[in-house]
């Protein structure tokens, strides 16, 4: 399959990405994102492929996005090939840019059924789902019926803005995945990988095992870089990146073609931002400075409403997480904190910042 649509081509090096992030990266906080420093790509928090299959609901959710987030990739895991063959035309039926497959999640829940980061321990079955993923994305290009879509996905989020009958653009396959199970195998592993030549491949610096515990080994992701060397499959590195400066000089020392920053965008949707000027003043970073409190404080309130708008105050205890990280280095922070992460929705939120914002 020709993929003339292969957006990773196009990125300017060292591409610099939003990871995803279960729970954490959804379609509010991508906007979020988006609005205030976008990234170089997007991908959606990971969605269950048999579940979108079987046309569970809150799998569908998943699958919505804002227009503003483009380049952005759908994530999906799971362990049934067949299941990625019929959710890949769906994902282009929605008008995703890519298609990433999941093959990095520690999670136990995930991992216990052959999903997410276990599918190190059966490359066979990975390279199957890929291609499974990929013919389905052929399919979709070469006409598969919109009726049949309809039928096997009766609650997909169908966007307005998507032409669903006339979008029938190829899409990159690519892979996020580990450096092993219970020891580092990425040299093994990442050679069963460029067999099917995706389009990319992101690997976070920790093993199944690790979770997120201990430190990214960033000469494990160095030693996936040489394994790949001449196979034109780019290869991003993820894990314990602290600010867009740290991604860049990473991307150097290692040789990887780009860097996904996770944690570090928490509470700081500037992450991503870039002073534009064509020299920094000697002795400075290139790169933005601490956001003012005042301007801190109401994006999270921005991002409060927009969460009530689009997900409803009944979910409104999981923007919580999200205050809490909005609300540190000041005098009161943690006392704040401790209070906003009991809101009801955006307008208690609104009367707990409001003191802070007095005089702007």
């Amino acid at each position: 399959m020709e993929e003339n649509a292969n957006f990773w081509s196009q990125l300017n090096r060292p591409i610099v990405g939003l990871s995803p992030m279960d729970g954490v990266t959804d379609p509010v906080f991508r906007t979020i994102v988006a609005g205030c420093a976008k990234p170089d790509l997007m991908m959606t928090e990971f969605t269950n492929a048999e579940g979108l299959c079987h046309g569970a609901e809150g799998e569908m959710s998943g699958l919505v996005y804002n227009p503003i987030e483009r380049p952005v990739v759908a994530q999906i895991y799971g362990a049934n090939p067949q299941a990625f063959f019929h959710v890949a035309q769906l994902v282009c039926a929605l008008g995703f840019d890519g298609l990433d497959i999941n093959m990095g999640c520690p999670a136990k829940a995930v991992s216990a059924r052959g999903c997410g980061a276990a599918l190190i321990g059966n490359p066979v079955l990975a390279q199957t789902i890929v291609r499974q993923a990929r013919r389905g994305i052929q399919a979709w290009a070469e006409g598969a019926a919109v009726d049949d879509l309809y039928a096997r996905f009766p609650n997909a989020p169908w966007q307005t803005h998507i032409p669903i009958e006339t979008t029938r653009r190829p899409i990159p396959v690519s892979v996020k995945t580990r450096l092993g199970i219970g020891q580092i195998v990425i040299r093994e592993w990442i050679k069963h990988l460029l067999e099917v030549s995706p389009a990319a491949i992101s690997i976070h610096g920790r093993t199944l095992s690790q979770g997120y515990r201990g430190l990214a080994s960033w000469d494990a992701i160095g030693d996936a870089v040489d394994v790949a060397r001449g196979s034109g499959v780019p290869i991003l590195g993820n894990g314990d990146i602290a600010s867009l400066e740290e991604a860049r000089r990473r991307a150097y020392e290692v040789g990887v073609d780009g860097v996904l920053i996770g944690r570090a965008a928490l509470g700081n949707p500037w992450l991503f931002l870039k002073v534009t000027t064509a020299r920094p003043p000697e002795g400075t970073s290139e790169y933005m400075q601490p956001i003012p409190l005042k301007k801190r404080l109401r994006t999270a309130i921005s991002h409060a409403r927009l969460f009530e708008k689009i997900r409803g105050r009944a979910r409104f205890s999981a923007m919580r997480k999200h205050l809490g990280w909005y609300c540190y280095g000041f005098p009161g922070a943690a006392a704040l904190r401790s209070q906003i992460v009991r809101v009801q929705n955006s307008t208690e939120v609104e009367d707990l910042l409001a003191p802070y914002l007095t005089g702007a």
